[in-house]
């Protein structure tokens, strides 16, 4: 049986009458959008100061850290999505758990989405923020000692600025990650943009045309952040550390 594409549908009115369901589905990316740069606002906090603590000389610290990653990393997203939605806010004290059941919507669910994918990513950033700075050579924290700058001082100074422009190319792909797994979110209530893409087929049964246009929009979109965070690259490059697409001759 031939499929009857109606492209039209994305003119019709929506059921919720906010617009049009071309309206409906961008106001779910900004919803995604919104909830990945929140979620990555606290993957990168987290998951620098993890990442930085376990290279420390401090064993127990350093352990830690580690028993951190691996808890969250092997967790798969779904299950930890639910975790945070349905049983954080009966492990806090019981007025901060009503509070957190009794918020309305969307932040009822747009908070625990934002929780979950923060603290999912985190262990990702962790990973890579070790291996960046595990990758420089000794000689950069010797010479920090040797300028007699303290441990904190040596890292603020002299290795995570290195560290964070070694490894800004895998975090532009965990920050694309993090704008897919959002869609997650759907399950909690969260009507991001695959939330309005699945409501969109069940009202209007176009379901085609329907998550066509969610992936256009997923497509375009990371196409855009792609662009400006491999100009970003460029900038940051640091030659011999990662790699370039020009070589510098020398004696120019």
């Amino acid at each position: 049986m031939k499929y009857d594409w109606q492209w039209s549908i994305f003119f019709q009115m929506a059921a919720d009458g906010s617009g049009t369901w071309l309206h409906y589905l961008f106001v779910g990316l900004l919803w995604s959008l919104a909830t990945a740069l929140a979620a990555w606002v606290l993957a990168l906090s987290i998951g620098s100061a993890i990442g930085t603590l376990r290279t420390i000389p401090v064993p127990w610290v350093v352990r830690l850290g580690n028993a951190y990653v691996e808890v969250f990393r092997n967790i798969p997203l779904l299950v930890q999505m639910f975790l945070w939605f349905f049983v954080f806010p009966e492990l806090v004290p019981q007025h901060l758990g009503d509070a957190i059941k009794q918020m309305p919507p969307p932040w009822g669910s747009y908070i625990p989405a934002v929780l979950c994918l923060g603290i999912y990513t985190s262990v990702r950033v962790a990973e890579q923020v070790r291996a960046g700075i595990q990758s420089l050579p000794r000689g950069q924290m010797m010479a920090g000692t040797a300028l007699g700058l303290s441990l904190p001082q040596t890292y603020r100074y002299v290795i995570l600025p290195m560290a964070f422009r070694i490894v800004m190319p895998p975090l532009t792909s965990e920050f694309l990650n993090i704008i897919k797994n959002s869609s997650v979110a759907l399950t909690i209530g969260l009507l991001e943009l695959t939330g309005r893409a699945r409501a969109m087929q069940e009202f209007s049964f176009k379901v085609f045309e329907a998550f066509s246009a969610a992936t256009v929009i997923y497509l375009l979109t990371n196409l855009v952040i792609v662009l400006l965070m491999r100009t970003l690259e460029r900038r940051l490059r640091v030659p011999g550390f990662i790699g370039s697409a020009t070589q510098v001759t020398p004696g120019h």
